[in-house]
C-alpha cells in the first residue's frame, strides 16, 4: 500500500486520538464498576460524561483530518454527542430507563456514522476493519439498551462492556494505523 505524507500524518493523529479514545473508556468502566453502583451521583455524572466525552473526542477527530476532507459525519456526531450529554441529564431527572433508551440512541446514531467514517478512511489509511466493526457493534449495543431499558437491575454498569469493547476497538484501530505509518516511512 502505498501512502501519502498526508495520510500519514493522519494516521499519527488518528492513532494518538484513538490511544487517548481508549485509555478514556477504560478509566470510565473502571469508576462504573468500582463506584456506580454505591454512588448515584457518581453513577449519573458518568453517564452524562460518556456522550460529552465523545463530542470534545470527535472535535479532535475532526483537527486529526486534512483540510480537504469531508468531515460533516463528525460535525453530526458532535451535534448527536451534545444532544445526547443534555438529554441524558433531562432523563436522569425521570430515572435510569429513560437514560438507557437516550444512551441506546446515542450509541445506535454514533456507531452509524462511526462504521460510515471506517468505510470511507479505509481507502486512505487501511487498518479501518476495527472501526467498522465496532460501528456495526454499537448499533446492535444502541438497540439492546433501548430493548433492556426497563428489565430490572439496569442501570449504567449494563454500559460497562458496551464501553469496554469501544476501548478494544479504538487500541486495535491504534496498533493497525502504525501499519500505515509505517508503509509511509518505508515509501519516504
Amino acid at each position: 500500500m502505498i501512502v501519502s505524507d498526508q495520510a500519514a500524518q493522519t494516521a499519527k493523529s488518528l492513532r494518538k486520538l484513538y490511544f487517548l479514545r481508549a485509555a478514556f473508556s477504560i478509566v470510565w468502566v473502571i469508576l462504573v464498576l468500582a463506584l456506580a453502583k454505591t454512588n448515584i451521583g457518581i453513577a449519573n455524572a458518568l453517564f452524562i460524561i460518556y456522550p460529552a466525552w465523545d463530542a470534545l473526542a470527535t472535535f479532535f477527530d475532526i483537527r486529526a483530518n486534512p483540510p480537504t476532507a469531508n468531515k460533516m459525519p463528525q460535525y453530526v456526531n458532535i451535534a448527536i454527542s451534545i444532544t445526547t450529554t443534555v438529554a441524558v441529564i433531562i432523563a436522569l431527572q425521570k430515572g435510569i430507563p429513560e437514560a438507557l433508551i437516550v444512551f441506546g440512541a446515542w450509541a445506535f446514531l454514533t456507531g452509524l456514522i462511526q462504521l460510515i467514517l471506517g468505510l470511507r478512511r479505509r481507502k486512505q489509511l487501511g487498518a479501518q476493519w476495527p472501526m467498522i466493526i465496532s460501528g456495526g457493534q454499537s448499533m446492535l449495543a444502541g438497540v439492546s439498551f433501548v430493548v433492556m431499558a426497563h428489565a430490572p437491575n439496569q442501570g449504567i454498569t449494563t454500559l460497562a462492556g458496551y464501553a469496554a469493547f469501544g476501548a478494544f476497538y479504538f487500541l486495535l484501530s491504534a496498533f493497525r494505523l502504525t501499519k500505515t505509518i509505517n508503509a509511509a516511512s518505508v515509501v519516504a
